[in-house]
């Protein structure tokens, strides 16, 4: 399949990458950490299930697909694993709910100089090419997430005095990763960006300004890291940014639309496309896509991974419409706001629920850009 133009997103029908685990996976992973069953035993239980996962990806329609990030304990939980340094803490935020209820989650923290010792991602892409013929889409936790849920104590002081040396050694390892991923015939990365979602929330922009840090800063730091990511990245590598408020058990952590951060992230970030959160009314309106540059594109993020609710062909259309009052149409996909699972407990919905609604991103799709 070719790879479509740079500056365009990928293809109308996307999706951002974790899905539902099934309960055998979700077994398995409880039984290796007790020991119950072999590493070997482990894989061949995450292969059997990602056949599948591709399987139902492709029978809905959509031409990429992912592994569902089946290999992974939260969508950066194997990012920490496979980087020497990194260790988990508590987070400085919380997840809440519409209804007010909190969640305690854990971030990375630097304890030693951080060094890519193996390949990241690079066997989940192999696996899924081997099993596929339409495009394989690995994701990436972006750089901000090592740093931003602990913004006022993301590493050891005596190892990262600031976070100049810190970005430093996080882009030389992404530059090595993306540089394997290419050479194994990887075209397609996603990164995905939390904390820049984050920095529009004014609540969170107190929290970081009462903590001594500057939020404008910040967003400048996060670009420039995102740009260091994938500087080396080859010319057929789509690179997209997901944008994320957090997806925890359905489950948010910020609110607030993207303009606080839009001119500067759009036009800044080395990127062929956003993939952006536009499901509920704590996204703003799309006025922010103004500020796209015309060399890349946009993928609305307009059905929700978190409720079963299935929406409307109609309404996608008409929201789709408004976006392309700002944007031009054929530079916008539709996809999910975000993945299913971004750790392995998943969101409110059932197996059946998810196929449904990757089964109305291609509809929407067809429908609206015949």
């Amino acid at each position: 399949m070719d790879i479509p133009a740079r500056g365009r997103p990928p293809f109308r029908a996307d999706h951002v990458g974790s899905l539902l685990r099934p309960p055998p996976l979700r077994q398995a992973f409880r039984r290796r950490a007790s020991g119950e069953i072999t590493d070997d035993a482990f894989v061949r239980i995450q292969d059997d299930c990602i056949r599948e996962a591709v399987r139902m990806q492709e029978e809905v329609g959509l031409e990429i697909v992912t592994d569902g990030e089946f290999r992974r304990g939260s969508y950066w939980g194997r990012f920490v694993e496979r980087i020497a340094g990194l260790k988990i803490r508590p987070a400085l935020l919380k997840f809440r709910d519409d209804r007010g209820e909190e969640a305690d989650f854990t971030a990375p923290f630097a304890v030693a100089a951080m060094r890519r010792t193996q390949p990241l991602a690079v066997d989940e892409f192999l696996f899924l090419s081997e099993v596929t013929p339409v495009t394989a889409k690995i994701t990436l936790p972006a750089p901000s997430t090592m740093h931003f849920f602990r913004f006022s104590d993301f590493a050891d002081r005596h190892v990262y005095a600031d976070s100049e040396r810190f970005f430093a050694d996080l882009a030389a390892a992404y530059r090595a990763e993306i540089a394997d991923l290419a050479g194994s015939g990887c075209r397609y990365v996603q990164l995905d960006e939390v904390a820049i979602a984050l920095l529009c929330d004014d609540d969170i922009r107190a929290r970081v300004k009462g903590a001594g840090s500057d939020p404008d800063a910040l967003l400048d730091t996060y670009i420039a890291a995102i740009n260091e990511a994938v500087s080396a990245a080859p010319a057929a590598v789509i690179v997209g940014v997901h944008m994320c408020r957090g997806n925890f058990r359905g489950r948010y952590l910020a609110q607030g639309g993207y303009d606080r951060v839009a001119e500067r992230f759009f036009a800044g970030t080395n990127a062929n496309h956003f993939l952006l959160e536009y499901d509920t009314p704590r996204a703003g309106d799309f006025a922010p896509l103004r500020f796209v540059p015309s060399d890349k594109g946009v993928v609305l993020g307009l059905i929700s991974s978190k409720t079963p609710a299935l929406e409307s062909l109609d309404e996608l259309r008409r929201r789709v419409d408004e976006a392309a009052k700002q944007i031009a149409l054929d530079r916008l996909a539709i996809s999910p706001q975000c993945g299913f699972a971004s750790t392995a407990a998943g969101n409110p919905l059932t197996p059946e629920d998810q196929r449904a609604k990757l089964r109305l991103v291609v509809e929407a799709a067809r429908t609206i850009w015949r």
